[in-house]
C-alpha cells in the first residue's frame, strides 16, 4: 500500500467499520486492543492522558480541553470519533491531522498483525493514534471514547482525570435498555484513584455513579453540584455565561466560548470542573488562559458541526444532534431563535442512521417546520423514503432526496434571507455537505 488513499481502502475494506455496518462491528471487549498494542511495546503507558465519556457533549468537551491545553503550552492530543470528512481528523496534535505519511505508514507495519487477529476499525484506529502519541512525545491528550466506557477500545489508558458528560438513550442495541444500565457502562472508565468530573446526572443515573467511584476511592466531582449557570447570553458565533460557586456565590467567573450552541453552557461548566481538578493535581492552568483557550476553540483544534453556521441571509447550520437528547437542545436554540424572530421559518434537511430511535426523534420536531429527508452515503443509512414515511406518521411532511446536498439546495432554492436552514440527524449527513459552497471569512464569524 503505497498511498493514503490504497491504505483507507485497505482498512475500510478488511475491518469491520462501525460507523458503516452498525453493531455488526462492534467488538464487546478489550482483547483485540490489547493484542495491537503489545506489538506495538505499550505505547499508551508512555503519555498522560484525560479520558472523556457520555451520550453527547463528549466531542465538544474533548475539543474543549484541548484546546485549553494547547493554550498553554502543551503538546496536546487529541483522538476523536467519528470524523466528518477525513479519517485523519480523528487523530490531532495541537490540532493538525496526523500526517497521511504515517497512517499509510503505521498500517503497513501492523498489517501483519491485522491478518492475524482481524480487529475492528476502531480498534486499529486507537492503537494509530496511541502510537502516534507516544511518538510525537505529547505532554498530554485527550481520549474520547466511542460508545460506551467500560469494554471500549480507549479504556485501557489509566488516565490524569476521567470525564462523563451526560446519558440519554443512545445505542441502546448495545449499552442497554435504561440510562442506569448505560450509566453502568460509561462510569466503566473511572479507574480507582483517578478523580471523575461528571457533567449532569439524573435520579436514575447519580447512584451508578457514586457507587462506582466510591468502590475504586475515585473522588466524585458533580459538576451542577459544585456551580451554577447564570446569565447565558448566545451569539450567532460565540455563547458567553458566567458560573456561580454553588457555596461561595461571591465566586463567580465569566466565560465565552466560539462554540455558539447553547447546550455548550453545559460542556463549558463541565470542562471548568475539570480544569479545576487538574489545577488541583499540580498541573499549573491559568484562569486568564482557560478563558482564551475556550474563546478559540474551533481555531485551537478545527472542531465542526456543533451549531455550526456555515452562511447568513439565510442561516445555514450543520449540527451532528441525532438522538433524543441532542434534538431536544437543538430545539431549545431554535425556540430561542424564534423568541428573537417570532415570524422565523426553519428549513430541517435531516438524515439519519437505521439503529437510531427515530420515534423518540421525530415526535420531539415541531410540524411547523419544512422538512427535506435525506440520507448519507453509508450501508447504515436509513434510506431518505423510509425516514420520509417514518416522520409522516408524526405529522412532519417534506420530499425526500438521495443525497445530502441535493436536499439542501432544494432548501435554498425556497428559503427566505431571514430563514434557518439546519442540517442535523446524523454525523454522516452532516459531514457530506459540500462547505466550498460556504464561505464565511473569520471577520463574519467575530
Amino acid at each position: 500500500m503505497s498511498t493514503y488513499q490504497q491504505t483507507l481502502d485497505y482498512l475500510y475494506a478488511r475491518l469491520p467499520m462501525f460507523t458503516r455496518i452498525g453493531a455488526a462491528a462492534y467488538k464487546a471487549d478489550l482483547h483485540n486492543t490489547l493484542a495491537l498494542l503489545a506489538a506495538l511495546d505499550h505505547p499508551h503507558r508512555r503519555f498522560k492522558s484525560i479520558h472523556v465519556a457520555g451520550t453527547n457533549g463528549k466531542g465538544s468537551v474533548s475539543h474543549m480541553m484541548a484546546a485549553i491545553l494547547q493554550t498553554h503550552g502543551y503538546r496536546t492530543g487529541l483522538y476523536t470519533s467519528p470524523h466528518l470528512i477525513d479519517f485523519r481528523e480523528r487523530i490531532r496534535l495541537n490540532g493538525e491531522w496526523i500526517p497521511a505519511s504515517f497512517v499509510v505508514d503505521f498500517t503497513n507495519r501492523i498489517r501483519p498483525v491485522i491478518e492475524e487477529i482481524s480487529p475492528s476499525f476502531f480498534e486499529v484506529t486507537v492503537a494509530m493514534a496511541f502510537e502516534w502519541f507516544a511518538q510525537q512525545q505529547v505532554d498530554i491528550a485527550v481520549i474520547e471514547t466511542g460508545l460506551g466506557g467500560r469494554l471500549d477500545s480507549t479504556n485501557v489508558i489509566t488516565p490524569e482525570l476521567s470525564i462523563i458528560t451526560n446519558i440519554g438513550l443512545d445505542h441502546v442495541q448495545l449499552l442497554g435498555h435504561t440510562l442506569a444500565a448505560i450509566a453502568s457502562e460509561k462510569a466503566g472508565i473511572i479507574k480507582p484513584g483517578i478523580p471523575v468530573v461528571l457533567g449532569e446526572q439524573t435520579a436514575e443515573t447519580a447512584p451508578v455513579f457514586a457507587a462506582k467511584a466510591a468502590s475504586g476511592h475515585s473522588a466524585l466531582h458533580i459538576a451542577p453540584l459544585l456551580w451554577h449557570i447564570q446569565q447565558v447570553v448566545p451569539a450567532a458565533h460565540a455563547l458567553q455565561l458566567s458560573l456561580v460557586a454553588s457555596h461561595h456565590p461571591q465566586q463567580q467567573v465569566t466565560l465565552r466560548t466560539d462554540l455558539p450552541g447553547l447546550y455548550q453552557q453545559y460542556n463549558v461548566r463541565t470542562v471548568y470542573c475539570a480544569c479545576q481538578q487538574l489545577q488541583a493535581q499540580g498541573w499549573p492552568l491559568q484562569p486568564e488562559l482557560i478563558a482564551a483557550g475556550l474563546q478559540q476553540v474551533k481555531r485551537s483544534t478545527g472542531l465542526q458541526g456543533r451549531w455550526e453556521l456555515v452562511q447568513r441571509h439565510p442561516d445555514v447550520v450543520l449540527d451532528v444532534a441525532h438522538n433524543e437528547h441532542g434534538m431536544r437542545q437543538v430545539l431549545a436554540q431554535l425556540q430561542w431563535m424564534h423568541q428573537q424572530q417570532p415570524s422565523l421559518q426553519v428549513h430541517v434537511v435531516m438524515g439519519m442512521v437505521k439503529d437510531k430511535d427515530f420515534d423518540a426523534v421525530l415526535q420531539l420536531l415541531p410540524a411547523g417546520y419544512r422538512y427535506y429527508f435525506t440520507q448519507a452515503q453509508l450501508p447504515r443509512a436509513l434510506p431518505a423514503t423510509e425516514l420520509q414515511q417514518l416522520a409522516a406518521t408524526h405529522g412532519l411532511q417534506g420530499p425526500a432526496y438521495l443525497h445530502v446536498n441535493e436536499a439542501l439546495h432544494a432548501a435554498l432554492q425556497v428559503a427566505a434571507p431571514t430563514d434557518c436552514v439546519l442540517v442535523c440527524g446524523s454525523v454522516f449527513v452532516v459531514g457530506e455537505v459540500d462547505r466550498t459552497a460556504f464561505r464565511m471569512n473569520e471577520e463574519s464569524q467575530i
